[in-house]
C-alpha cells in the first residue's frame, strides 16, 4: 500500500511547502508499507508537490529492491498516468498499481479494502512524539525517524510476543 501524509514542519530551516488540500505548510511524507503495515520504504519532500509527482519519487526506488512485490495498493489520488507510469518500471517482474476507490453509496466512514493498513502505520508512527511535526532540518533525517520509529516498534512487539 502506498499513502501520503502532510505534516506541519518546526521553525527551523529546510525544505517544506503548502498544501492546500490539507492546508498545511510543511512536508509530505510518502510511504509503502507491506501487509502488515510495516514500512517498506519512505520519502519525505516538500508538501506542495502531488501525491502523484512524490509516488513516482518513492516508486522510482523499486528498480532494485523488493523483486517479490506484485501489485501496489493507493487511493483514488494516484489514478491516472501514474498507473501506467508504475506499469513502466525497468524490473525483471512487472508491479501492478490498483486503485481502490471509496463507494459513492455509502455515507460517512467506510475503511476501504486493504488501504486501512496504511493508515494504521500513520498512525503508529503519530504516537511517536518526534514525528507528531517534522523537526528535522534535512529530509533525510525525517526518512531516518520514520525507520528508527519502525524499528523501535518492530523489537517492542518481538519482546513482548505480539502479533501484528
Amino acid at each position: 500500500m502506498v499513502d501520503s501524509q502532510s505534516v506541519k514542519t518546526a521553525n527551523h530551516g529546510g525544505i517544506r511547502g503548502y498544501d492546500a488540500g490539507k492546508r498545511v505548510l510543511g512536508r509530505k511524507r510518502h510511504l509503502l508499507v507491506d501487509t502488515l503495515g510495516l514500512v517498506l520504504l519512505a520519502v519525505v519532500h516538500p508538501a506542495n508537490i502531488q501525491d502523484r509527482d512524490g509516488a513516482k519519487l518513492l516508486l522510482s526506488l523499486l528498480t532494485k529492491r523488493f523483486g517479490w512485490l506484485k501489485i501496489i495498493w493507493a487511493d483514488g489520488g494516484y489514478a491516472g498516468k501514474l498507473i501506467d507510469w508504475v506499469a513502466q518500471i525497468k524490473r525483471h517482474r512487472k508491479i501492478k498499481l490498483c486503485i481502490v476507490k471509496r463507494s459513492y453509496s455509502v455515507e460517512g466512514f467506510e475503511p476501504l479494502p486493504k488501504r486501512w493498513i496504511v493508515e494504521r502505520t500513520f498512525a503508529w508512527l503519530s504516537k511517536h512524539r518526534r514525528l507528531a511535526k517534522d523537526y528535522e532540518t534535512k529530509t533525510d533525517s525525517s526518512v531516518a525517524m520514520i525507520h528508527i520509529a519502525m524499528t523501535r516498534l518492530m523489537i517492542n512487539r518481538i519482546k513482548n510476543k505480539k502479533t501484528f
